[in-house]
């Protein structure tokens, strides 16, 4: 669109989320940092900007609106709402990149109501809506199969928490799958450290602590690797059906086959994938070709670690170089963290407005 200013396409994504019946808010750009932090994934915490105030304490520029937005929600007290915002988030790049370090983000959140697939079809028809122009790809997922899945899984629980913590670090999930399906080997220097715990007559060399952890935090985390060590493997059946899960990348109708096939022998996958299901046919009221929709399986997990559900983005085939133009998704265990556990689902999403020019 020649000459038109990034004022002018901030309006326009701003004025269709209002007509969406949004109440626009807005949110300081320095924010507490201590209790955010810890909400944020591992890459927006090594991402953020933090400073220290004598009288406020650690702050930080915002690097998103979403959780401040549902903090200010839950400290209202309001139960159904919807709240869009515009301004810029701020988070470091690694040397030599060209992203900015700060830009424009133009945003839609909506709390409350019990019909989440609706809402999920609702917001997602939306950002579909107001990109349509673009002609970008558009990419689904959803989280929660995953996440069933792991806790489905016939091993310990210190195993399955371990796996859910690292769902959304790719590559060390799968190190751990391969380690606990016993198809890597234990490392020299644990096996070694295991071997010595279990020998009763070997006393464990402790030496200074010179770390965090005390000397019984250390003995206590040895004797986990112990239990682990004599736990038996995942079987390999389970192991195969997550990785078909992180695998999946189809059309969502065929993808959805496949999930139902997934859930006949992993039960606990079963009603995530009725909800995965119940959103196409929501998506297919609104309006959305379903059949030429893509789901990845893996898709959401090296964004934002408070998605729990829904998960989506919007992409330039022609440009694949640069991030995505609009993601979002369910949130509905931030809120929980938040507010307890009769806090309010929630869903969002984010577009930015100068790759929307720049795509234009």
């Amino acid at each position: 669109m020649i000459g038109k200013s990034l004022e002018a396409e901030q309006a326009r994504i701003s004025a269709a989320f209002a007509e969406a019946g949004a109440e626009m808010v807005d949110l300081p750009v320095l924010l507490p940092a201590e209790a955010l932090l810890d909400l944020y994934g591992e890459d927006i915490r090594g991402r953020a900007y933090t400073t220290r105030d004598p009288l406020a304490g650690e702050l930080m520029l915002r690097p998103d609106f979403t959780v401040p937005v549902a903090q200010m929600h839950l400290e209202q007290g309001r139960e159904a709402a919807r709240y869009s915002y515009a301004g810029k988030v701020f988070r470091t790049q690694e040397t030599g990149t060209d992203r900015p370090s700060e830009y424009i983000q133009v945003g839609f959140e909506v709390f409350g109501g019990n019909e989440r697939q609706l809402a999920d079809a609702d917001v997602f028809t939306l950002f579909s809506r107001i990109l349509k122009p673009l002609r970008l790809r558009a990419a689904t997922g959803d989280i929660g199969v995953l996440m069933a899945a792991v806790l489905g899984l016939s091993t310990t629980d210190a195993r399955k928490a371990a796996l859910m913590r690292h769902i959304w670090r790719p590559h060390r999930f799968r190190a751990l799958l391969d380690r606990f399906g016993g198809r890597s080997p234990v490392p020299a220097a644990r096996a070694e450290l295991i071997e010595r715990a279990r020998c009763q007559d070997q006393a464990l060399e402790t030496g200074p602590v010179i770390g965090l952890r005390s000397a019984d935090e250390i003995e206590a985390r040895i004797q986990t690797l112990v239990e682990d060590a004599d736990s038996p493997p995942i079987s390999s059946e389970e192991v195969d059906l997550i990785e078909e899960i992180v695998n999946l990348r189809d059309r969502a109708p065929v993808a959805l086959s496949r999930l139902r096939r997934i859930a006949e022998c992993l039960p606990t996958t079963a009603p995530a994938v009725e909800r995965v299901a119940a959103r196409l046919e929501a998506l297919e009221a609104y309006g959305i070709d379903t059949s030429a929709l893509s789901f990845e399986g893996s898709y959401g997990r090296t964004t934002m670690e408070y998605y729990d559900g829904f998960v989506f983005g919007f992409y330039s085939e022609s440009r694949p170089d640069l991030p995505p133009v609009a993601t979002g998704g369910r949130y509905d265990a931030l809120t929980r963290v938040l507010g307890g556990d009769g806090a309010a689902p929630a869903i969002g999403g984010v577009i930015r407005p100068a790759l929307a020019m720049e795509l234009s």
